[in-house]
């Protein structure tokens, strides 16, 4: 990662070799800084090329590439897929809003026709997992098929702090029920 630091009109390069990020713009081909900032060149997933960004003094924050770790919480549960607002990239908050999708066949690495999204994930729960594709316009692609991803965090339908007690279910201490979820490993 270049740290380089830029001032608006600069070239930074062209689009044959990096697409434009946060803070740059495209005239014919070519990339150009819109603000005062440090320069990154941030790796992208294989086959695609680098993105190229200028973030200012107070706008650097963590940049969603794939394989990164995340945490974050469920917002929205659908037949098919749960949707993730991305909290933090690694160990980095996020600044600005990011979102993802968890799709049936990210959930787990086995039985992947069996799985059920809403015994999987409720809205509130904070789960870790990683990003595996960049995903569409709007939200990146998210997978909990790993041991160690999954909710590290939900809450009971009577508002109670849950805690694992398999690795697909979680238990209120002080009423004992038992809700399914796709647990993390803890560390």
């Amino acid at each position: 990662m270049s740290l380089t630091t830029v001032t608006p009109g600069k070239r930074l390069g062209i689009t044959h070799d990096y697409s434009a990020g946060k803070g740059t713009y495209v005239r014919n081909g070519t990339i150009f800084a819109t603000v005062c900032g440090k320069k990154h060149i941030i790796e992208n997933e294989p086959g695609t090329l680098p993105i190229i960004a200028v973030l200012g003094k107070n706008q650097e924050s963590a940049i969603p590439v794939v394989g990164s770790e995340i945490l974050g919480k469920v917002t929205k549960i659908h037949a098919k897929q749960a949707t993730v607002s991305i909290m933090m990239i690694g160990n980095v908050p996020c600044r600005k809003d990011f979102h993802g999708i968890i799709r049936l066949q990210d959930v787990r690495a086995t039985e992947k026709d069996k799985v059920k999204i809403f015994e999987c994930f409720r809205p509130g729960d904070v789960l870790r997992a990683q990003i595996i594709s960049m995903g569409d316009q709007r939200s990146y692609y998210l997978s909990t098929a790993k041991n160690e991803y999954g909710v590290v965090f939900a809450q009971s339908s009577l508002g109670n702090t849950m805690i694992p007690i398999s690795w697909n279910e979680m238990q209120d201490p002080k009423t004992l029920i038992i809700e399914n979820r796709k647990c993390a490993k803890p560390f």
